[in-house]
């Protein structure tokens, strides 16, 4: 998969995922009213319109200090990202397309958060009366692109393992 040594794929996976994520959110800002579901998959799948004041289900929801706290924490992560991303050599493919995707989620969030002081959230998950909290593209990009670390942590682990065997 010579595509994932790319050097411009960090570059195009932040720019497309901020993208859709804007594109996303104000989709439904603009053709949703606060609160409003629209049912996809009967019992499993709904969209909404949701804001979320707090960081992740809704931490620091309410509180004073949480927009600023999360503002700056925000800004550290992506200056974090932004640094190890840059570390990474172009054969480290599935890393640096997983920190892309935390990158480019990271900085979605931050936007809303930046400008609306909340985070646009329209994807809903359930089963009965269970409900996974309202979530959207960012959040989705931020779990996609942790889930590619660890398998390439796993990929790297298991070619170790392979070497002390050998």
């Amino acid at each position: 998969m010579r595509w994932l040594n790319h050097p411009k794929l960090p570059l195009w996976t932040v720019l497309g995922t901020v993208l859709l994520d804007q594109a996303s959110k104000q989709h439904f800002a603009y053709h949703f009213h606060l609160g409003q579901r629209w049912t996809v998959i009967p019992g499993l799948f709904d969209l909404t319109y949701v804001r979320n004041t707090g960081a992740a289900f809704s931490l620091l929801a309410g509180s004073a200090y949480g927009r600023p706290v999360l503002l700056v924490v925000s800004l550290a992560a992506i200056a974090a990202l932004i640094w190890y991303l840059r570390s990474l050599s172009p054969d480290q493919g599935w890393l640096r397309l997983g920190v892309a995707l935390v990158l480019g989620g990271a900085i979605g969030n931050l936007i809303d958060r930046a400008l609306f002081g909340e985070v646009i959230d329209f994807i809903l998950v359930y089963w009965r009366q269970h409900y996974w909290p309202a979530f959207n593209l960012a959040d989705s990009a931020i779990c996609v692109g942790v889930g590619l670390m660890l398998f390439d942590l796993w990929q790297e682990e298991r070619h170790k393992h392979k070497e002390t065997r050998a």
